[in-house]
């Protein structure tokens, strides 16, 4: 099949109603679409990438070609998601353009199609993609799922699915902090030192100090436990339900000498007996608690700390779309990186936590210090992509690659934000103990 990438090209358009805005190279090594240096190259390397994508027409059948290899993009991959951005992620589905269906929905979708032109273009990307069916998934696929959302057993498969792929893996990526959150950047610093200043960033606002107990919820690899006990004198109990996560931490905090004011256990939030504690840190977890269980979540929180006790919620979030009744990531995260994660607007989760009791003191939004994290871990998973190939798998090490460099992107261009939210568990006399100025844990630690 000779000038494949051609009647690509051509299709592209007519499918989008617009031309593609990046060059496409095919199996056959036929390439077409713009000119000139510094265009992305989208790289169909197989048919089967078609077949996924007419199977699964939209975010989840390109994620399956990507995650098997069989589309990558030469140059710059940050461009080509910019480039690419308007016709895949950011469609609006009601304002009409959208692509048509393709099979298994495929057969319905065409003959629902009234533009001629859209229809023989579809019939004509059919015969391009070859025989079906398609493909089986990549095996970095989550598992079809049923049954209730955010149960103590599906929480934990997702957890697993996510964490659970080698702590090589994440030190590669994450670098020595074995951070996995927004780091606080300043001028002309370094990831690690970015990294330092979040944790200490969060015990300040905390107002941590010696013998004080924090309840790190999502402990991950035991980062902010062991900053806060070694720099705050704080007396640390770290939670997760990564087992991996659990034994690098706890390899941590022995190496440190440090088990005496560090525990970490595999224990979900709702499990946690053991209160009342002075302060709770939850850093990048609550994302996966999801809506459901979002009004338990603040609950078992506030009934965790003692009166005048505060929280630092540190939370991805979305948009407000009048349209959303849940929050559920996109299909590509939801399959491949994030399973059953839920990202709600910052006014709900603000309003959740007080309606639990909490009285919320300081909202801090900082998203372009997460596109600036991001930006820095794929430099470091590219810089030794085949390392990290052979850690966990090439699917895998490409998914990490898309999803980390798609959401550098959707972080400035505020698709998405990510904010700490400081809230009180204030006693009924009202002596909050917050600072009369706010932020004043900038400079004097929270005193």
């Amino acid at each position: 099949m000779s000038d494949a990438a051609s009647r690509l090209a051509a299709l592209a358009g007519d499918l989008l109603g617009v031309p593609l805005p990046v060059r496409v190279r095919a199996w056959d090594g036929s390439e077409a679409g713009p000119p000139g240096p510094g265009v992305p190259v989208l790289v169909v390397r197989d048919r089967r990438a078609l077949r996924r994508m007419a199977w699964r027409p939209g975010e989840l059948g390109l994620a399956r070609a990507w995650v098997a290899g069989e589309l990558d993009v030469e140059g710059d991959l940050y461009e080509a998601l910019t480039r690419l951005a308007g016709l895949v992620w950011e469609r609006d589905p009601q304002g009409g353009g959208a692509p048509a269906g393709l099979p298994g929905q495929a057969a319905r979708a065409l003959r629902a199609a009234r533009d001629p032109r859209t229809r023989a273009a579809a019939r004509e990307v059919l015969r391009l993609a070859g025989p079906w069916p398609p493909p089986t998934p990549p095996a970095e696929e989550v598992r079809r799922r049923s049954g209730p959302l955010h149960t103590r057993t599906r929480d934990r498969e997702a957890i697993s699915h996510h964490y659970d792929v080698g702590n090589d893996f994440y030190e590669l990526v994450l670098g020595p902090s074995m951070v996995y959150s927004c780091a606080y950047w300043s001028e002309g610093g370094t990831l690690e030192e970015a990294q330092r200043d979040k944790l200490e960033l969060v015990c300040r606002k905390l107002a941590l100090r010696e013998g004080d107990r924090l309840l790190d919820v999502g402990c991950g690899w035991g980062s902010l436990a062991l900053h806060a006990a070694r720099h705050h004198g704080a007396r640390v109990v770290g939670v997760t339900l990564s087992a991996e996560q659990a034994a690098y931490a706890r390899k941590r905090v022995a190496d440190e000498g440090l088990a005496d004011r560090v525990e970490i256990r595999v224990q979900d939030y709702r499990d946690v007996r053991d209160g009342p504690y002075d302060a709770i840190a939850s850093i990048g977890m609550a994302e996966h608690v999801g809506a459901v269980r979002y009004r338990r979540y603040a609950q078992v929180l506030h009934g965790l700390l003692k009166p005048g006790g505060r929280l630092l919620n540190h939370q991805i979030s979305r948009r407000p779309d009048a349209r959303d009744e849940e929050y559920r990531v996109d299909p590509f995260i939801d399959a491949y990186v994030f399973p059953d994660g839920e990202l709600a607007p910052l006014g709900r989760t603000t309003a959740t936590l007080e309606e639990a009791g909490f009285e919320v003191r300081d909202v801090e939004a900082i998203r372009e210090h997460y596109a600036l994290t991001l930006r820095r871990w794929v430099a470091n998973l590219e810089e030794r992509f085949d390392e990290a190939a052979r850690l966990t798998s090439p699917g895998r090490a490409r998914i990490w690659r898309l999803y980390m460099a798609a959401s550098a992107l959707a972080f400035e261009r505020n698709r998405i934000g990510v904010n700490q939210v400081l809230a009180v568990r204030t006693p009924e006399d009202g002596a909050s103990g917050m600072p009369l100025r706010a932020r004043v844990w900038d400079e004097h630690g929270g005193d």
